[in-house]
């Protein structure tokens, strides 16, 4: 029997009955669910979203001088961030829309503040711009901003939402004496993601993804000690993420003080001199060239020769390390890494490599007196010595005569160490293939530490270089295939004679250590190169009697309490096995430079009876550049030394800087001086430590162990 189209009709409202039904119990079990059975679980999970942790930045801690005299210290500012997470929950018109409104405020452009909120390394990104910290934490898009962009973006939340403002304690420095020291102290930047991944694997809670840390000088190196350990601000927060308020707080530790053994006034003079001499180089004209000296950089390193502790530190070109604070500008970036600027972030005086010049010469003094030659050894200072084909000559081609080892250095003769140089080649190493044999010129050098790292505690040091036969060698089979490829091309005019001829040359012998190698080694010329830090130690050996000392920049880490809780004493890192009556030997004939040699005329009225300064000057030459100026001097406690490049003869370009320095370590303005009672208290005396408290009050000092 047919089903009439009324039954149809009633068959199918049946059935929607029966699905609407279905839908309507199966909600009602859902929802009984949510606020029954699973209520209490849900509502602790929308409590918790409401709520947000704060990190709250531990002030980091102080770094003073030898004296107590703050170098780098902290100042409140306020910065204007942006929350990205918060940013990309905002419609694209909004974020746009917020991003103009926030660049108006705070005075850059919409694409300026894009650019800041990328990360380094993703696409569009720009250095110097781009967010190098934590993808995690707001990011900084303005520093330094006045008190009336903080009150209208904290008054107007709604129309600057993921906008923080907030104070945060950033680097000052208030440069005691007007120092600058920036080589020594070192940077902060942002820490990254890679390093905020490895701070998590390591459980390390002095960290976080808005910390700062060292990248450079003590600041990276004792960074542990200086960062402190962040607290926590436990917030409510609407949906948008706007704080509603404060629910718990957990105090920031801050950190801890760094004590140096920098004497902020000496730091000051060594600095000042530096560059006034630069300066005055650059007015004065090579004899050799006819134009005025270049004088591109220069450096100064005071050493106590006792101990290896700094004194005090220079590179020039230099830097405002400020510029790192609230982060650096592509602009600034670029300069530091600029060669026309002559590249400033490089400190000449740890990273940068000089050939020594006559400065070498005491060092070679002690290994040939080692080796078959005696103090009253005499040999011809010549006019020149010829080797080969070619004549070495003396300075300005003066000649002495018949003269020994203590003449020699006093009057700086070439032509006496290069038959020093030229008879070791002779009798130990005219084999050329021979790349093991002895050299007792290059030992001795290696003794005094060159060719290695002092291990002061500033990063970034580098080795400097001994270019004995196995350097050579090496040097010849990394570098042959593009000479010789050079030298089987036409030469063109972009290639000198002397470049087409070089290459030619080295692409059939470059491996060989010649004589002319061995006469160039032992007076501090050719392709050995030092760093001033490396021949500062090397002078300090000279001075203590043939200690070696780790050079060091801190003395003590103290607690924001004033609690002392590390003091780092001097580190001995070898022994200079010379006989003392050769240290004495050569002692005696570097205070005659002083006195009747290549350094007396910087010293007039100086009073040497009372500080005695033994003192080696040398003048580098470089191909294709100017000569490298170097003094190195010394007394029993100090060890001074400067260089400039391109900067002309030794005493000539830096002397009277050197003088100045040592009238400030003694308290000398040519004067009787009288080192136990020295104008700066602490420099000659024992030193004391200083003890701070956390208001950066100073206890009375405590005398430092031994």
């Amino acid at each position: 029997m047919a089903v009439t189209g009324s039954a149809k009709s009633r068959l199918r409202l049946a059935v929607v009955q029966v699905l609407v039904f279905s839908l309507f119990a199966t909600l009602f079990v859902r929802l009984y669910y949510l606020q029954v059975v699973g209520g209490e679980a849900y509502q602790a999970q929308a409590a918790n979203q409401s709520v947000r942790d704060i990190v709250v930045q531990p002030q980091r801690g102080l770094i003073v001088d030898d004296q107590g005299r703050p170098l780098v210290a902290n100042r409140t500012s306020w910065v204007i961030s942006v929350d990205r997470n918060l940013l990309d929950k905002l419609a694209e018109r909004q974020r746009q829309a917020l991003v103009r409104r926030v660049s108006v405020v705070v005075g850059e452009t919409p694409a300026g503040v894009e650019d800041k909120l990328i990360t380094c390394g993703h696409a569009g990104s720009i250095r110097g711009t781009c967010w190098n910290g934590s993808p995690y934490q707001p990011v900084p898009i303005a520093s330094d901003v006045s008190q009336d962009v903080v009150v209208r973006i904290l008054e107007q939340p709604e129309d600057y939402p993921a906008v923080v403002a907030e104070q945060q304690n950033v680097r000052a420095y208030p440069r005691p004496f007007g120092v600058n020291l920036a080589h020594v102290l070192g940077y902060l930047s942002p820490i990254t993601e890679e390093e905020l991944d490895a701070v998590k694997e390591a459980d390390d809670r002095s960290l976080n993804g808005a910390s700062s840390v060292g990248r450079a000088g003590v600041e990276k190196q004792y960074d542990a000690w200086l960062r402190g350990l962040p607290g926590y601000r436990r917030v409510a927060v609407d949906s948008m993420g706007r704080v509603l308020g404060d629910d718990s707080t957990i105090e920031a530790t801050p950190g801890d003080t760094l004590v140096t053994s920098i004497d902020a006034k000496v730091q000051s003079v060594v600095e000042r001199s530096l560059l006034e001499r630069i300066r005055y180089q650059r007015t004065q004209f090579d004899d050799v060239t006819g134009r005025k000296y270049a004088a591109d950089s220069g450096a100064a390193v005071v050493l106590e020769a006792k101990t290896g502790r700094v004194v005090a530190m220079a590179s020039q070109p230099t830097y405002d390390p400020g510029v790192w604070v609230g982060g650096i500008s592509s602009t600034e970036l670029d300069r530091l890494y600029s060669e026309k600027a002559g590249t400033p972030l490089l400190s000449r005086a740890t990273q940068g490599q000089f050939a020594p010049g006559s400065t070498w010469k005491p060092f070679m003094t002690a290994g040939a007196l080692q080796n078959g030659y005696r103090t009253d050894t005499s040999l011809p200072c010549s006019s020149g010595f010829q080797v080969g084909n070619r004549v070495f000559k003396n300075y300005e081609s003066e000649s002495y005569g018949n003269i020994g080892f203590a003449k020699a250095l006093e009057v700086s003769c070439n032509t006496f160490f290069y038959r020093v140089g030229y008879d070791f080649w002779q009798k130990f190493g005219s084999d050329v293939d021979d790349v093991d044999v002895r050299d007792p010129l290059v030992e001795e050098a290696q003794t005094f530490g060159f060719g290695s790292r002092t291990g002061i505690d500033i990063p970034g040091e580098a080795p400097g270089r001994i270019a004995d036969r196995q350097w050579k060698r090496d040097y010849y089979e990394s570098m042959k295939d593009y000479y010789c490829d050079l030298a089987a091309k036409p030469q063109t005019e972009d290639t000198s004679d002397f470049v087409y001829k070089f290459a030619s040359e080295f692409c059939i012998e470059g491996y060989a250590y010649r004589a002319g190698d061995a006469v160039n080694f032992a007076i501090g010329q050719g392709d050995t190169i030092v760093t001033p830090l490396q021949l500062a130690r090397g002078y300090a050996a000279l001075a203590n009697g043939g200690t070696l000392w780790q050079p060091t920049v801190a003395k003590a880490v103290v607690s924001p309490s004033g609690e002392v809780l590390r003091r780092i004493s001097p580190t001995k890192s070898g022994t200079v096995d010379v006989p003392q009556r050769y240290l004495d030997y050569i002692d005696q004939a570097l205070q005659n430079v002083s006195r009747v040699g290549t350094m007396a005329w910087k010293l007039v009225g100086f009073p040497l009876d009372e500080v005695t300064i033994r003192a080696k000057t040398g003048s580098a030459e470089v191909y294709g550049k100017q000569s490298t100026g170097w003094v190195a001097s010394y007394t029993e406690d100090y060890v001074v030394v400067m260089m400039i490049s391109q900067g002309g003869t030794g005493s000539g370009s830096t002397g009277e800087a050197v003088r100045k320095v040592w009238e400030t370590l003694y308290g000398v303005r040519g004067e009787k001086a009288h080192p136990e009672k020295a104008a700066i208290p602490g420099v000659v005396a024992p030193r004391t430590l200083p003890t701070f408290l956390a208001d950066g009050s100073i206890l009375p000092p405590v005398e430092e162990q031994p």
